[in-house]
């Protein structure tokens, strides 16, 4: 079942909030809810849609599956990581109607940071290098390419930004003005310490992790800092097949690379600096993106994911 809406009626939940990609949910005012509420404390339902987004555009139409994409690999790598990090998925015991895609999870209170670890050079961290020789205040090597390997992984945050709005790069010392001391310091190591075990569970399966972004928060309930939202997924992170690996270049992609392209395309027609909306994406360009989501599950699982 494809789902792009966020007002899908869900027993026991009332729709609070529709993000780029995911609908959020609370325990409704009525017995359904309070026995949730009863159960599992204070949590929301979060349900990954099959929107795309690009360029700090919502597309149309959406990927049919992904949202269940997103939510299986973040399951599956929650349970990879749950000695290094606590996750806050309590439950996925959902509604039918959003069976697959959504899990029930603890409330978390969330850092006002992206946290970002990159292990090789491309995107953003790639034009700033490019422009100074360094990735948020990092100095890195002269001669680095599209596509380099760093020389090690390094921690480079961003500043949350509104929908439609642009993420920002910041040095680590304006998190420590955002969050303190200590808890930057958490993040940084945390972070690093996910990416360093996913990026050689992947590699052992033929995939490089160039990078990855993470959302952390801290539980209200035991004070730990705990990974919410999603984790290691196209959406997320960076996936390129190892095989075809090549510095100098754009890397080919397990992720909705393939709209990016073809939104920058001249078939789009799409004036990026212009105020018009993206065009809608044509039926082969969904194909061969739901394709490339679906690999990428298959690849780091070893299992297909059967939609």
């Amino acid at each position: 079942m494809s789902l792009d809406a966020s007002t899908t009626t869900l027993p026991g939940w009332q729709h609070t909030y529709s993000g780029k990609v995911r609908d959020l949910y609370v325990p409704a005012d009525d017995e359904a809810g309070r026995a949730i509420t009863a159960e599992h404390g204070d949590v929301l339902l979060v349900v990954a849609s099959d929107r795309v987004s690009a360029f700090d555009h919502v597309l149309a139409p959406g990927i049919p599956g992904k949202g269940v994409v997103l939510t299986q690999l973040s399951l599956w790598w929650f349970a990879q990581l749950a000695d290094l990090v606590p996750n806050h998925v309590v439950s996925t015991d959902v509604p039918a109607a959003v069976a697959g895609r959504s899990m029930v999870c603890r409330r978390l209170t969330m850092f006002p940071v992206e946290c970002v670890a990159r292990g090789y050079l491309t995107g953003s961290g790639l034009a700033e290098y490019r422009a100074s020789g360094s990735v948020t205040g990092i100095a890195l090597p002269p001669g680095l390419t599209d596509g380099s390997r760093l020389p090690e992984p390094i921690f480079t945050p961003a500043t949350k930004a509104e929908l439609g709005e642009h993420d920002e790069n910041v040095p680590f010392s304006a998190v420590v003005d955002l969050v303190g001391a200590e808890a930057a310091g958490t993040l940084r190591e945390l972070t690093l310490a996910v990416y360093e075990r996913a990026e050689r569970i992947a590699r052992e399966r033929g995939v490089i992790l160039a990078d990855t972004k993470l959302e952390l928060g801290t539980d209200p309930a035991t004070g730990a800092v705990t990974l919410g939202d999603e984790v290691l997924t196209p959406d997320s992170s960076r996936f390129w097949p190892a095989d075809a690996w090549q510095p100098g270049q754009p890397q080919p992609s397990f992720d909705k690379q393939v709209v990016r392209d073809w939104l920058t395309s001249d078939a789009s027609g799409w004036d990026r600096a212009g105020d018009a909306p993206p065009p809608a994406l044509p039926a082969d360009v969904v194909e061969r993106t739901r394709a490339r989501y679906l690999e990428a599950y298959q690849r780091l699982t070893g299992t297909a994911l059967a939609l």
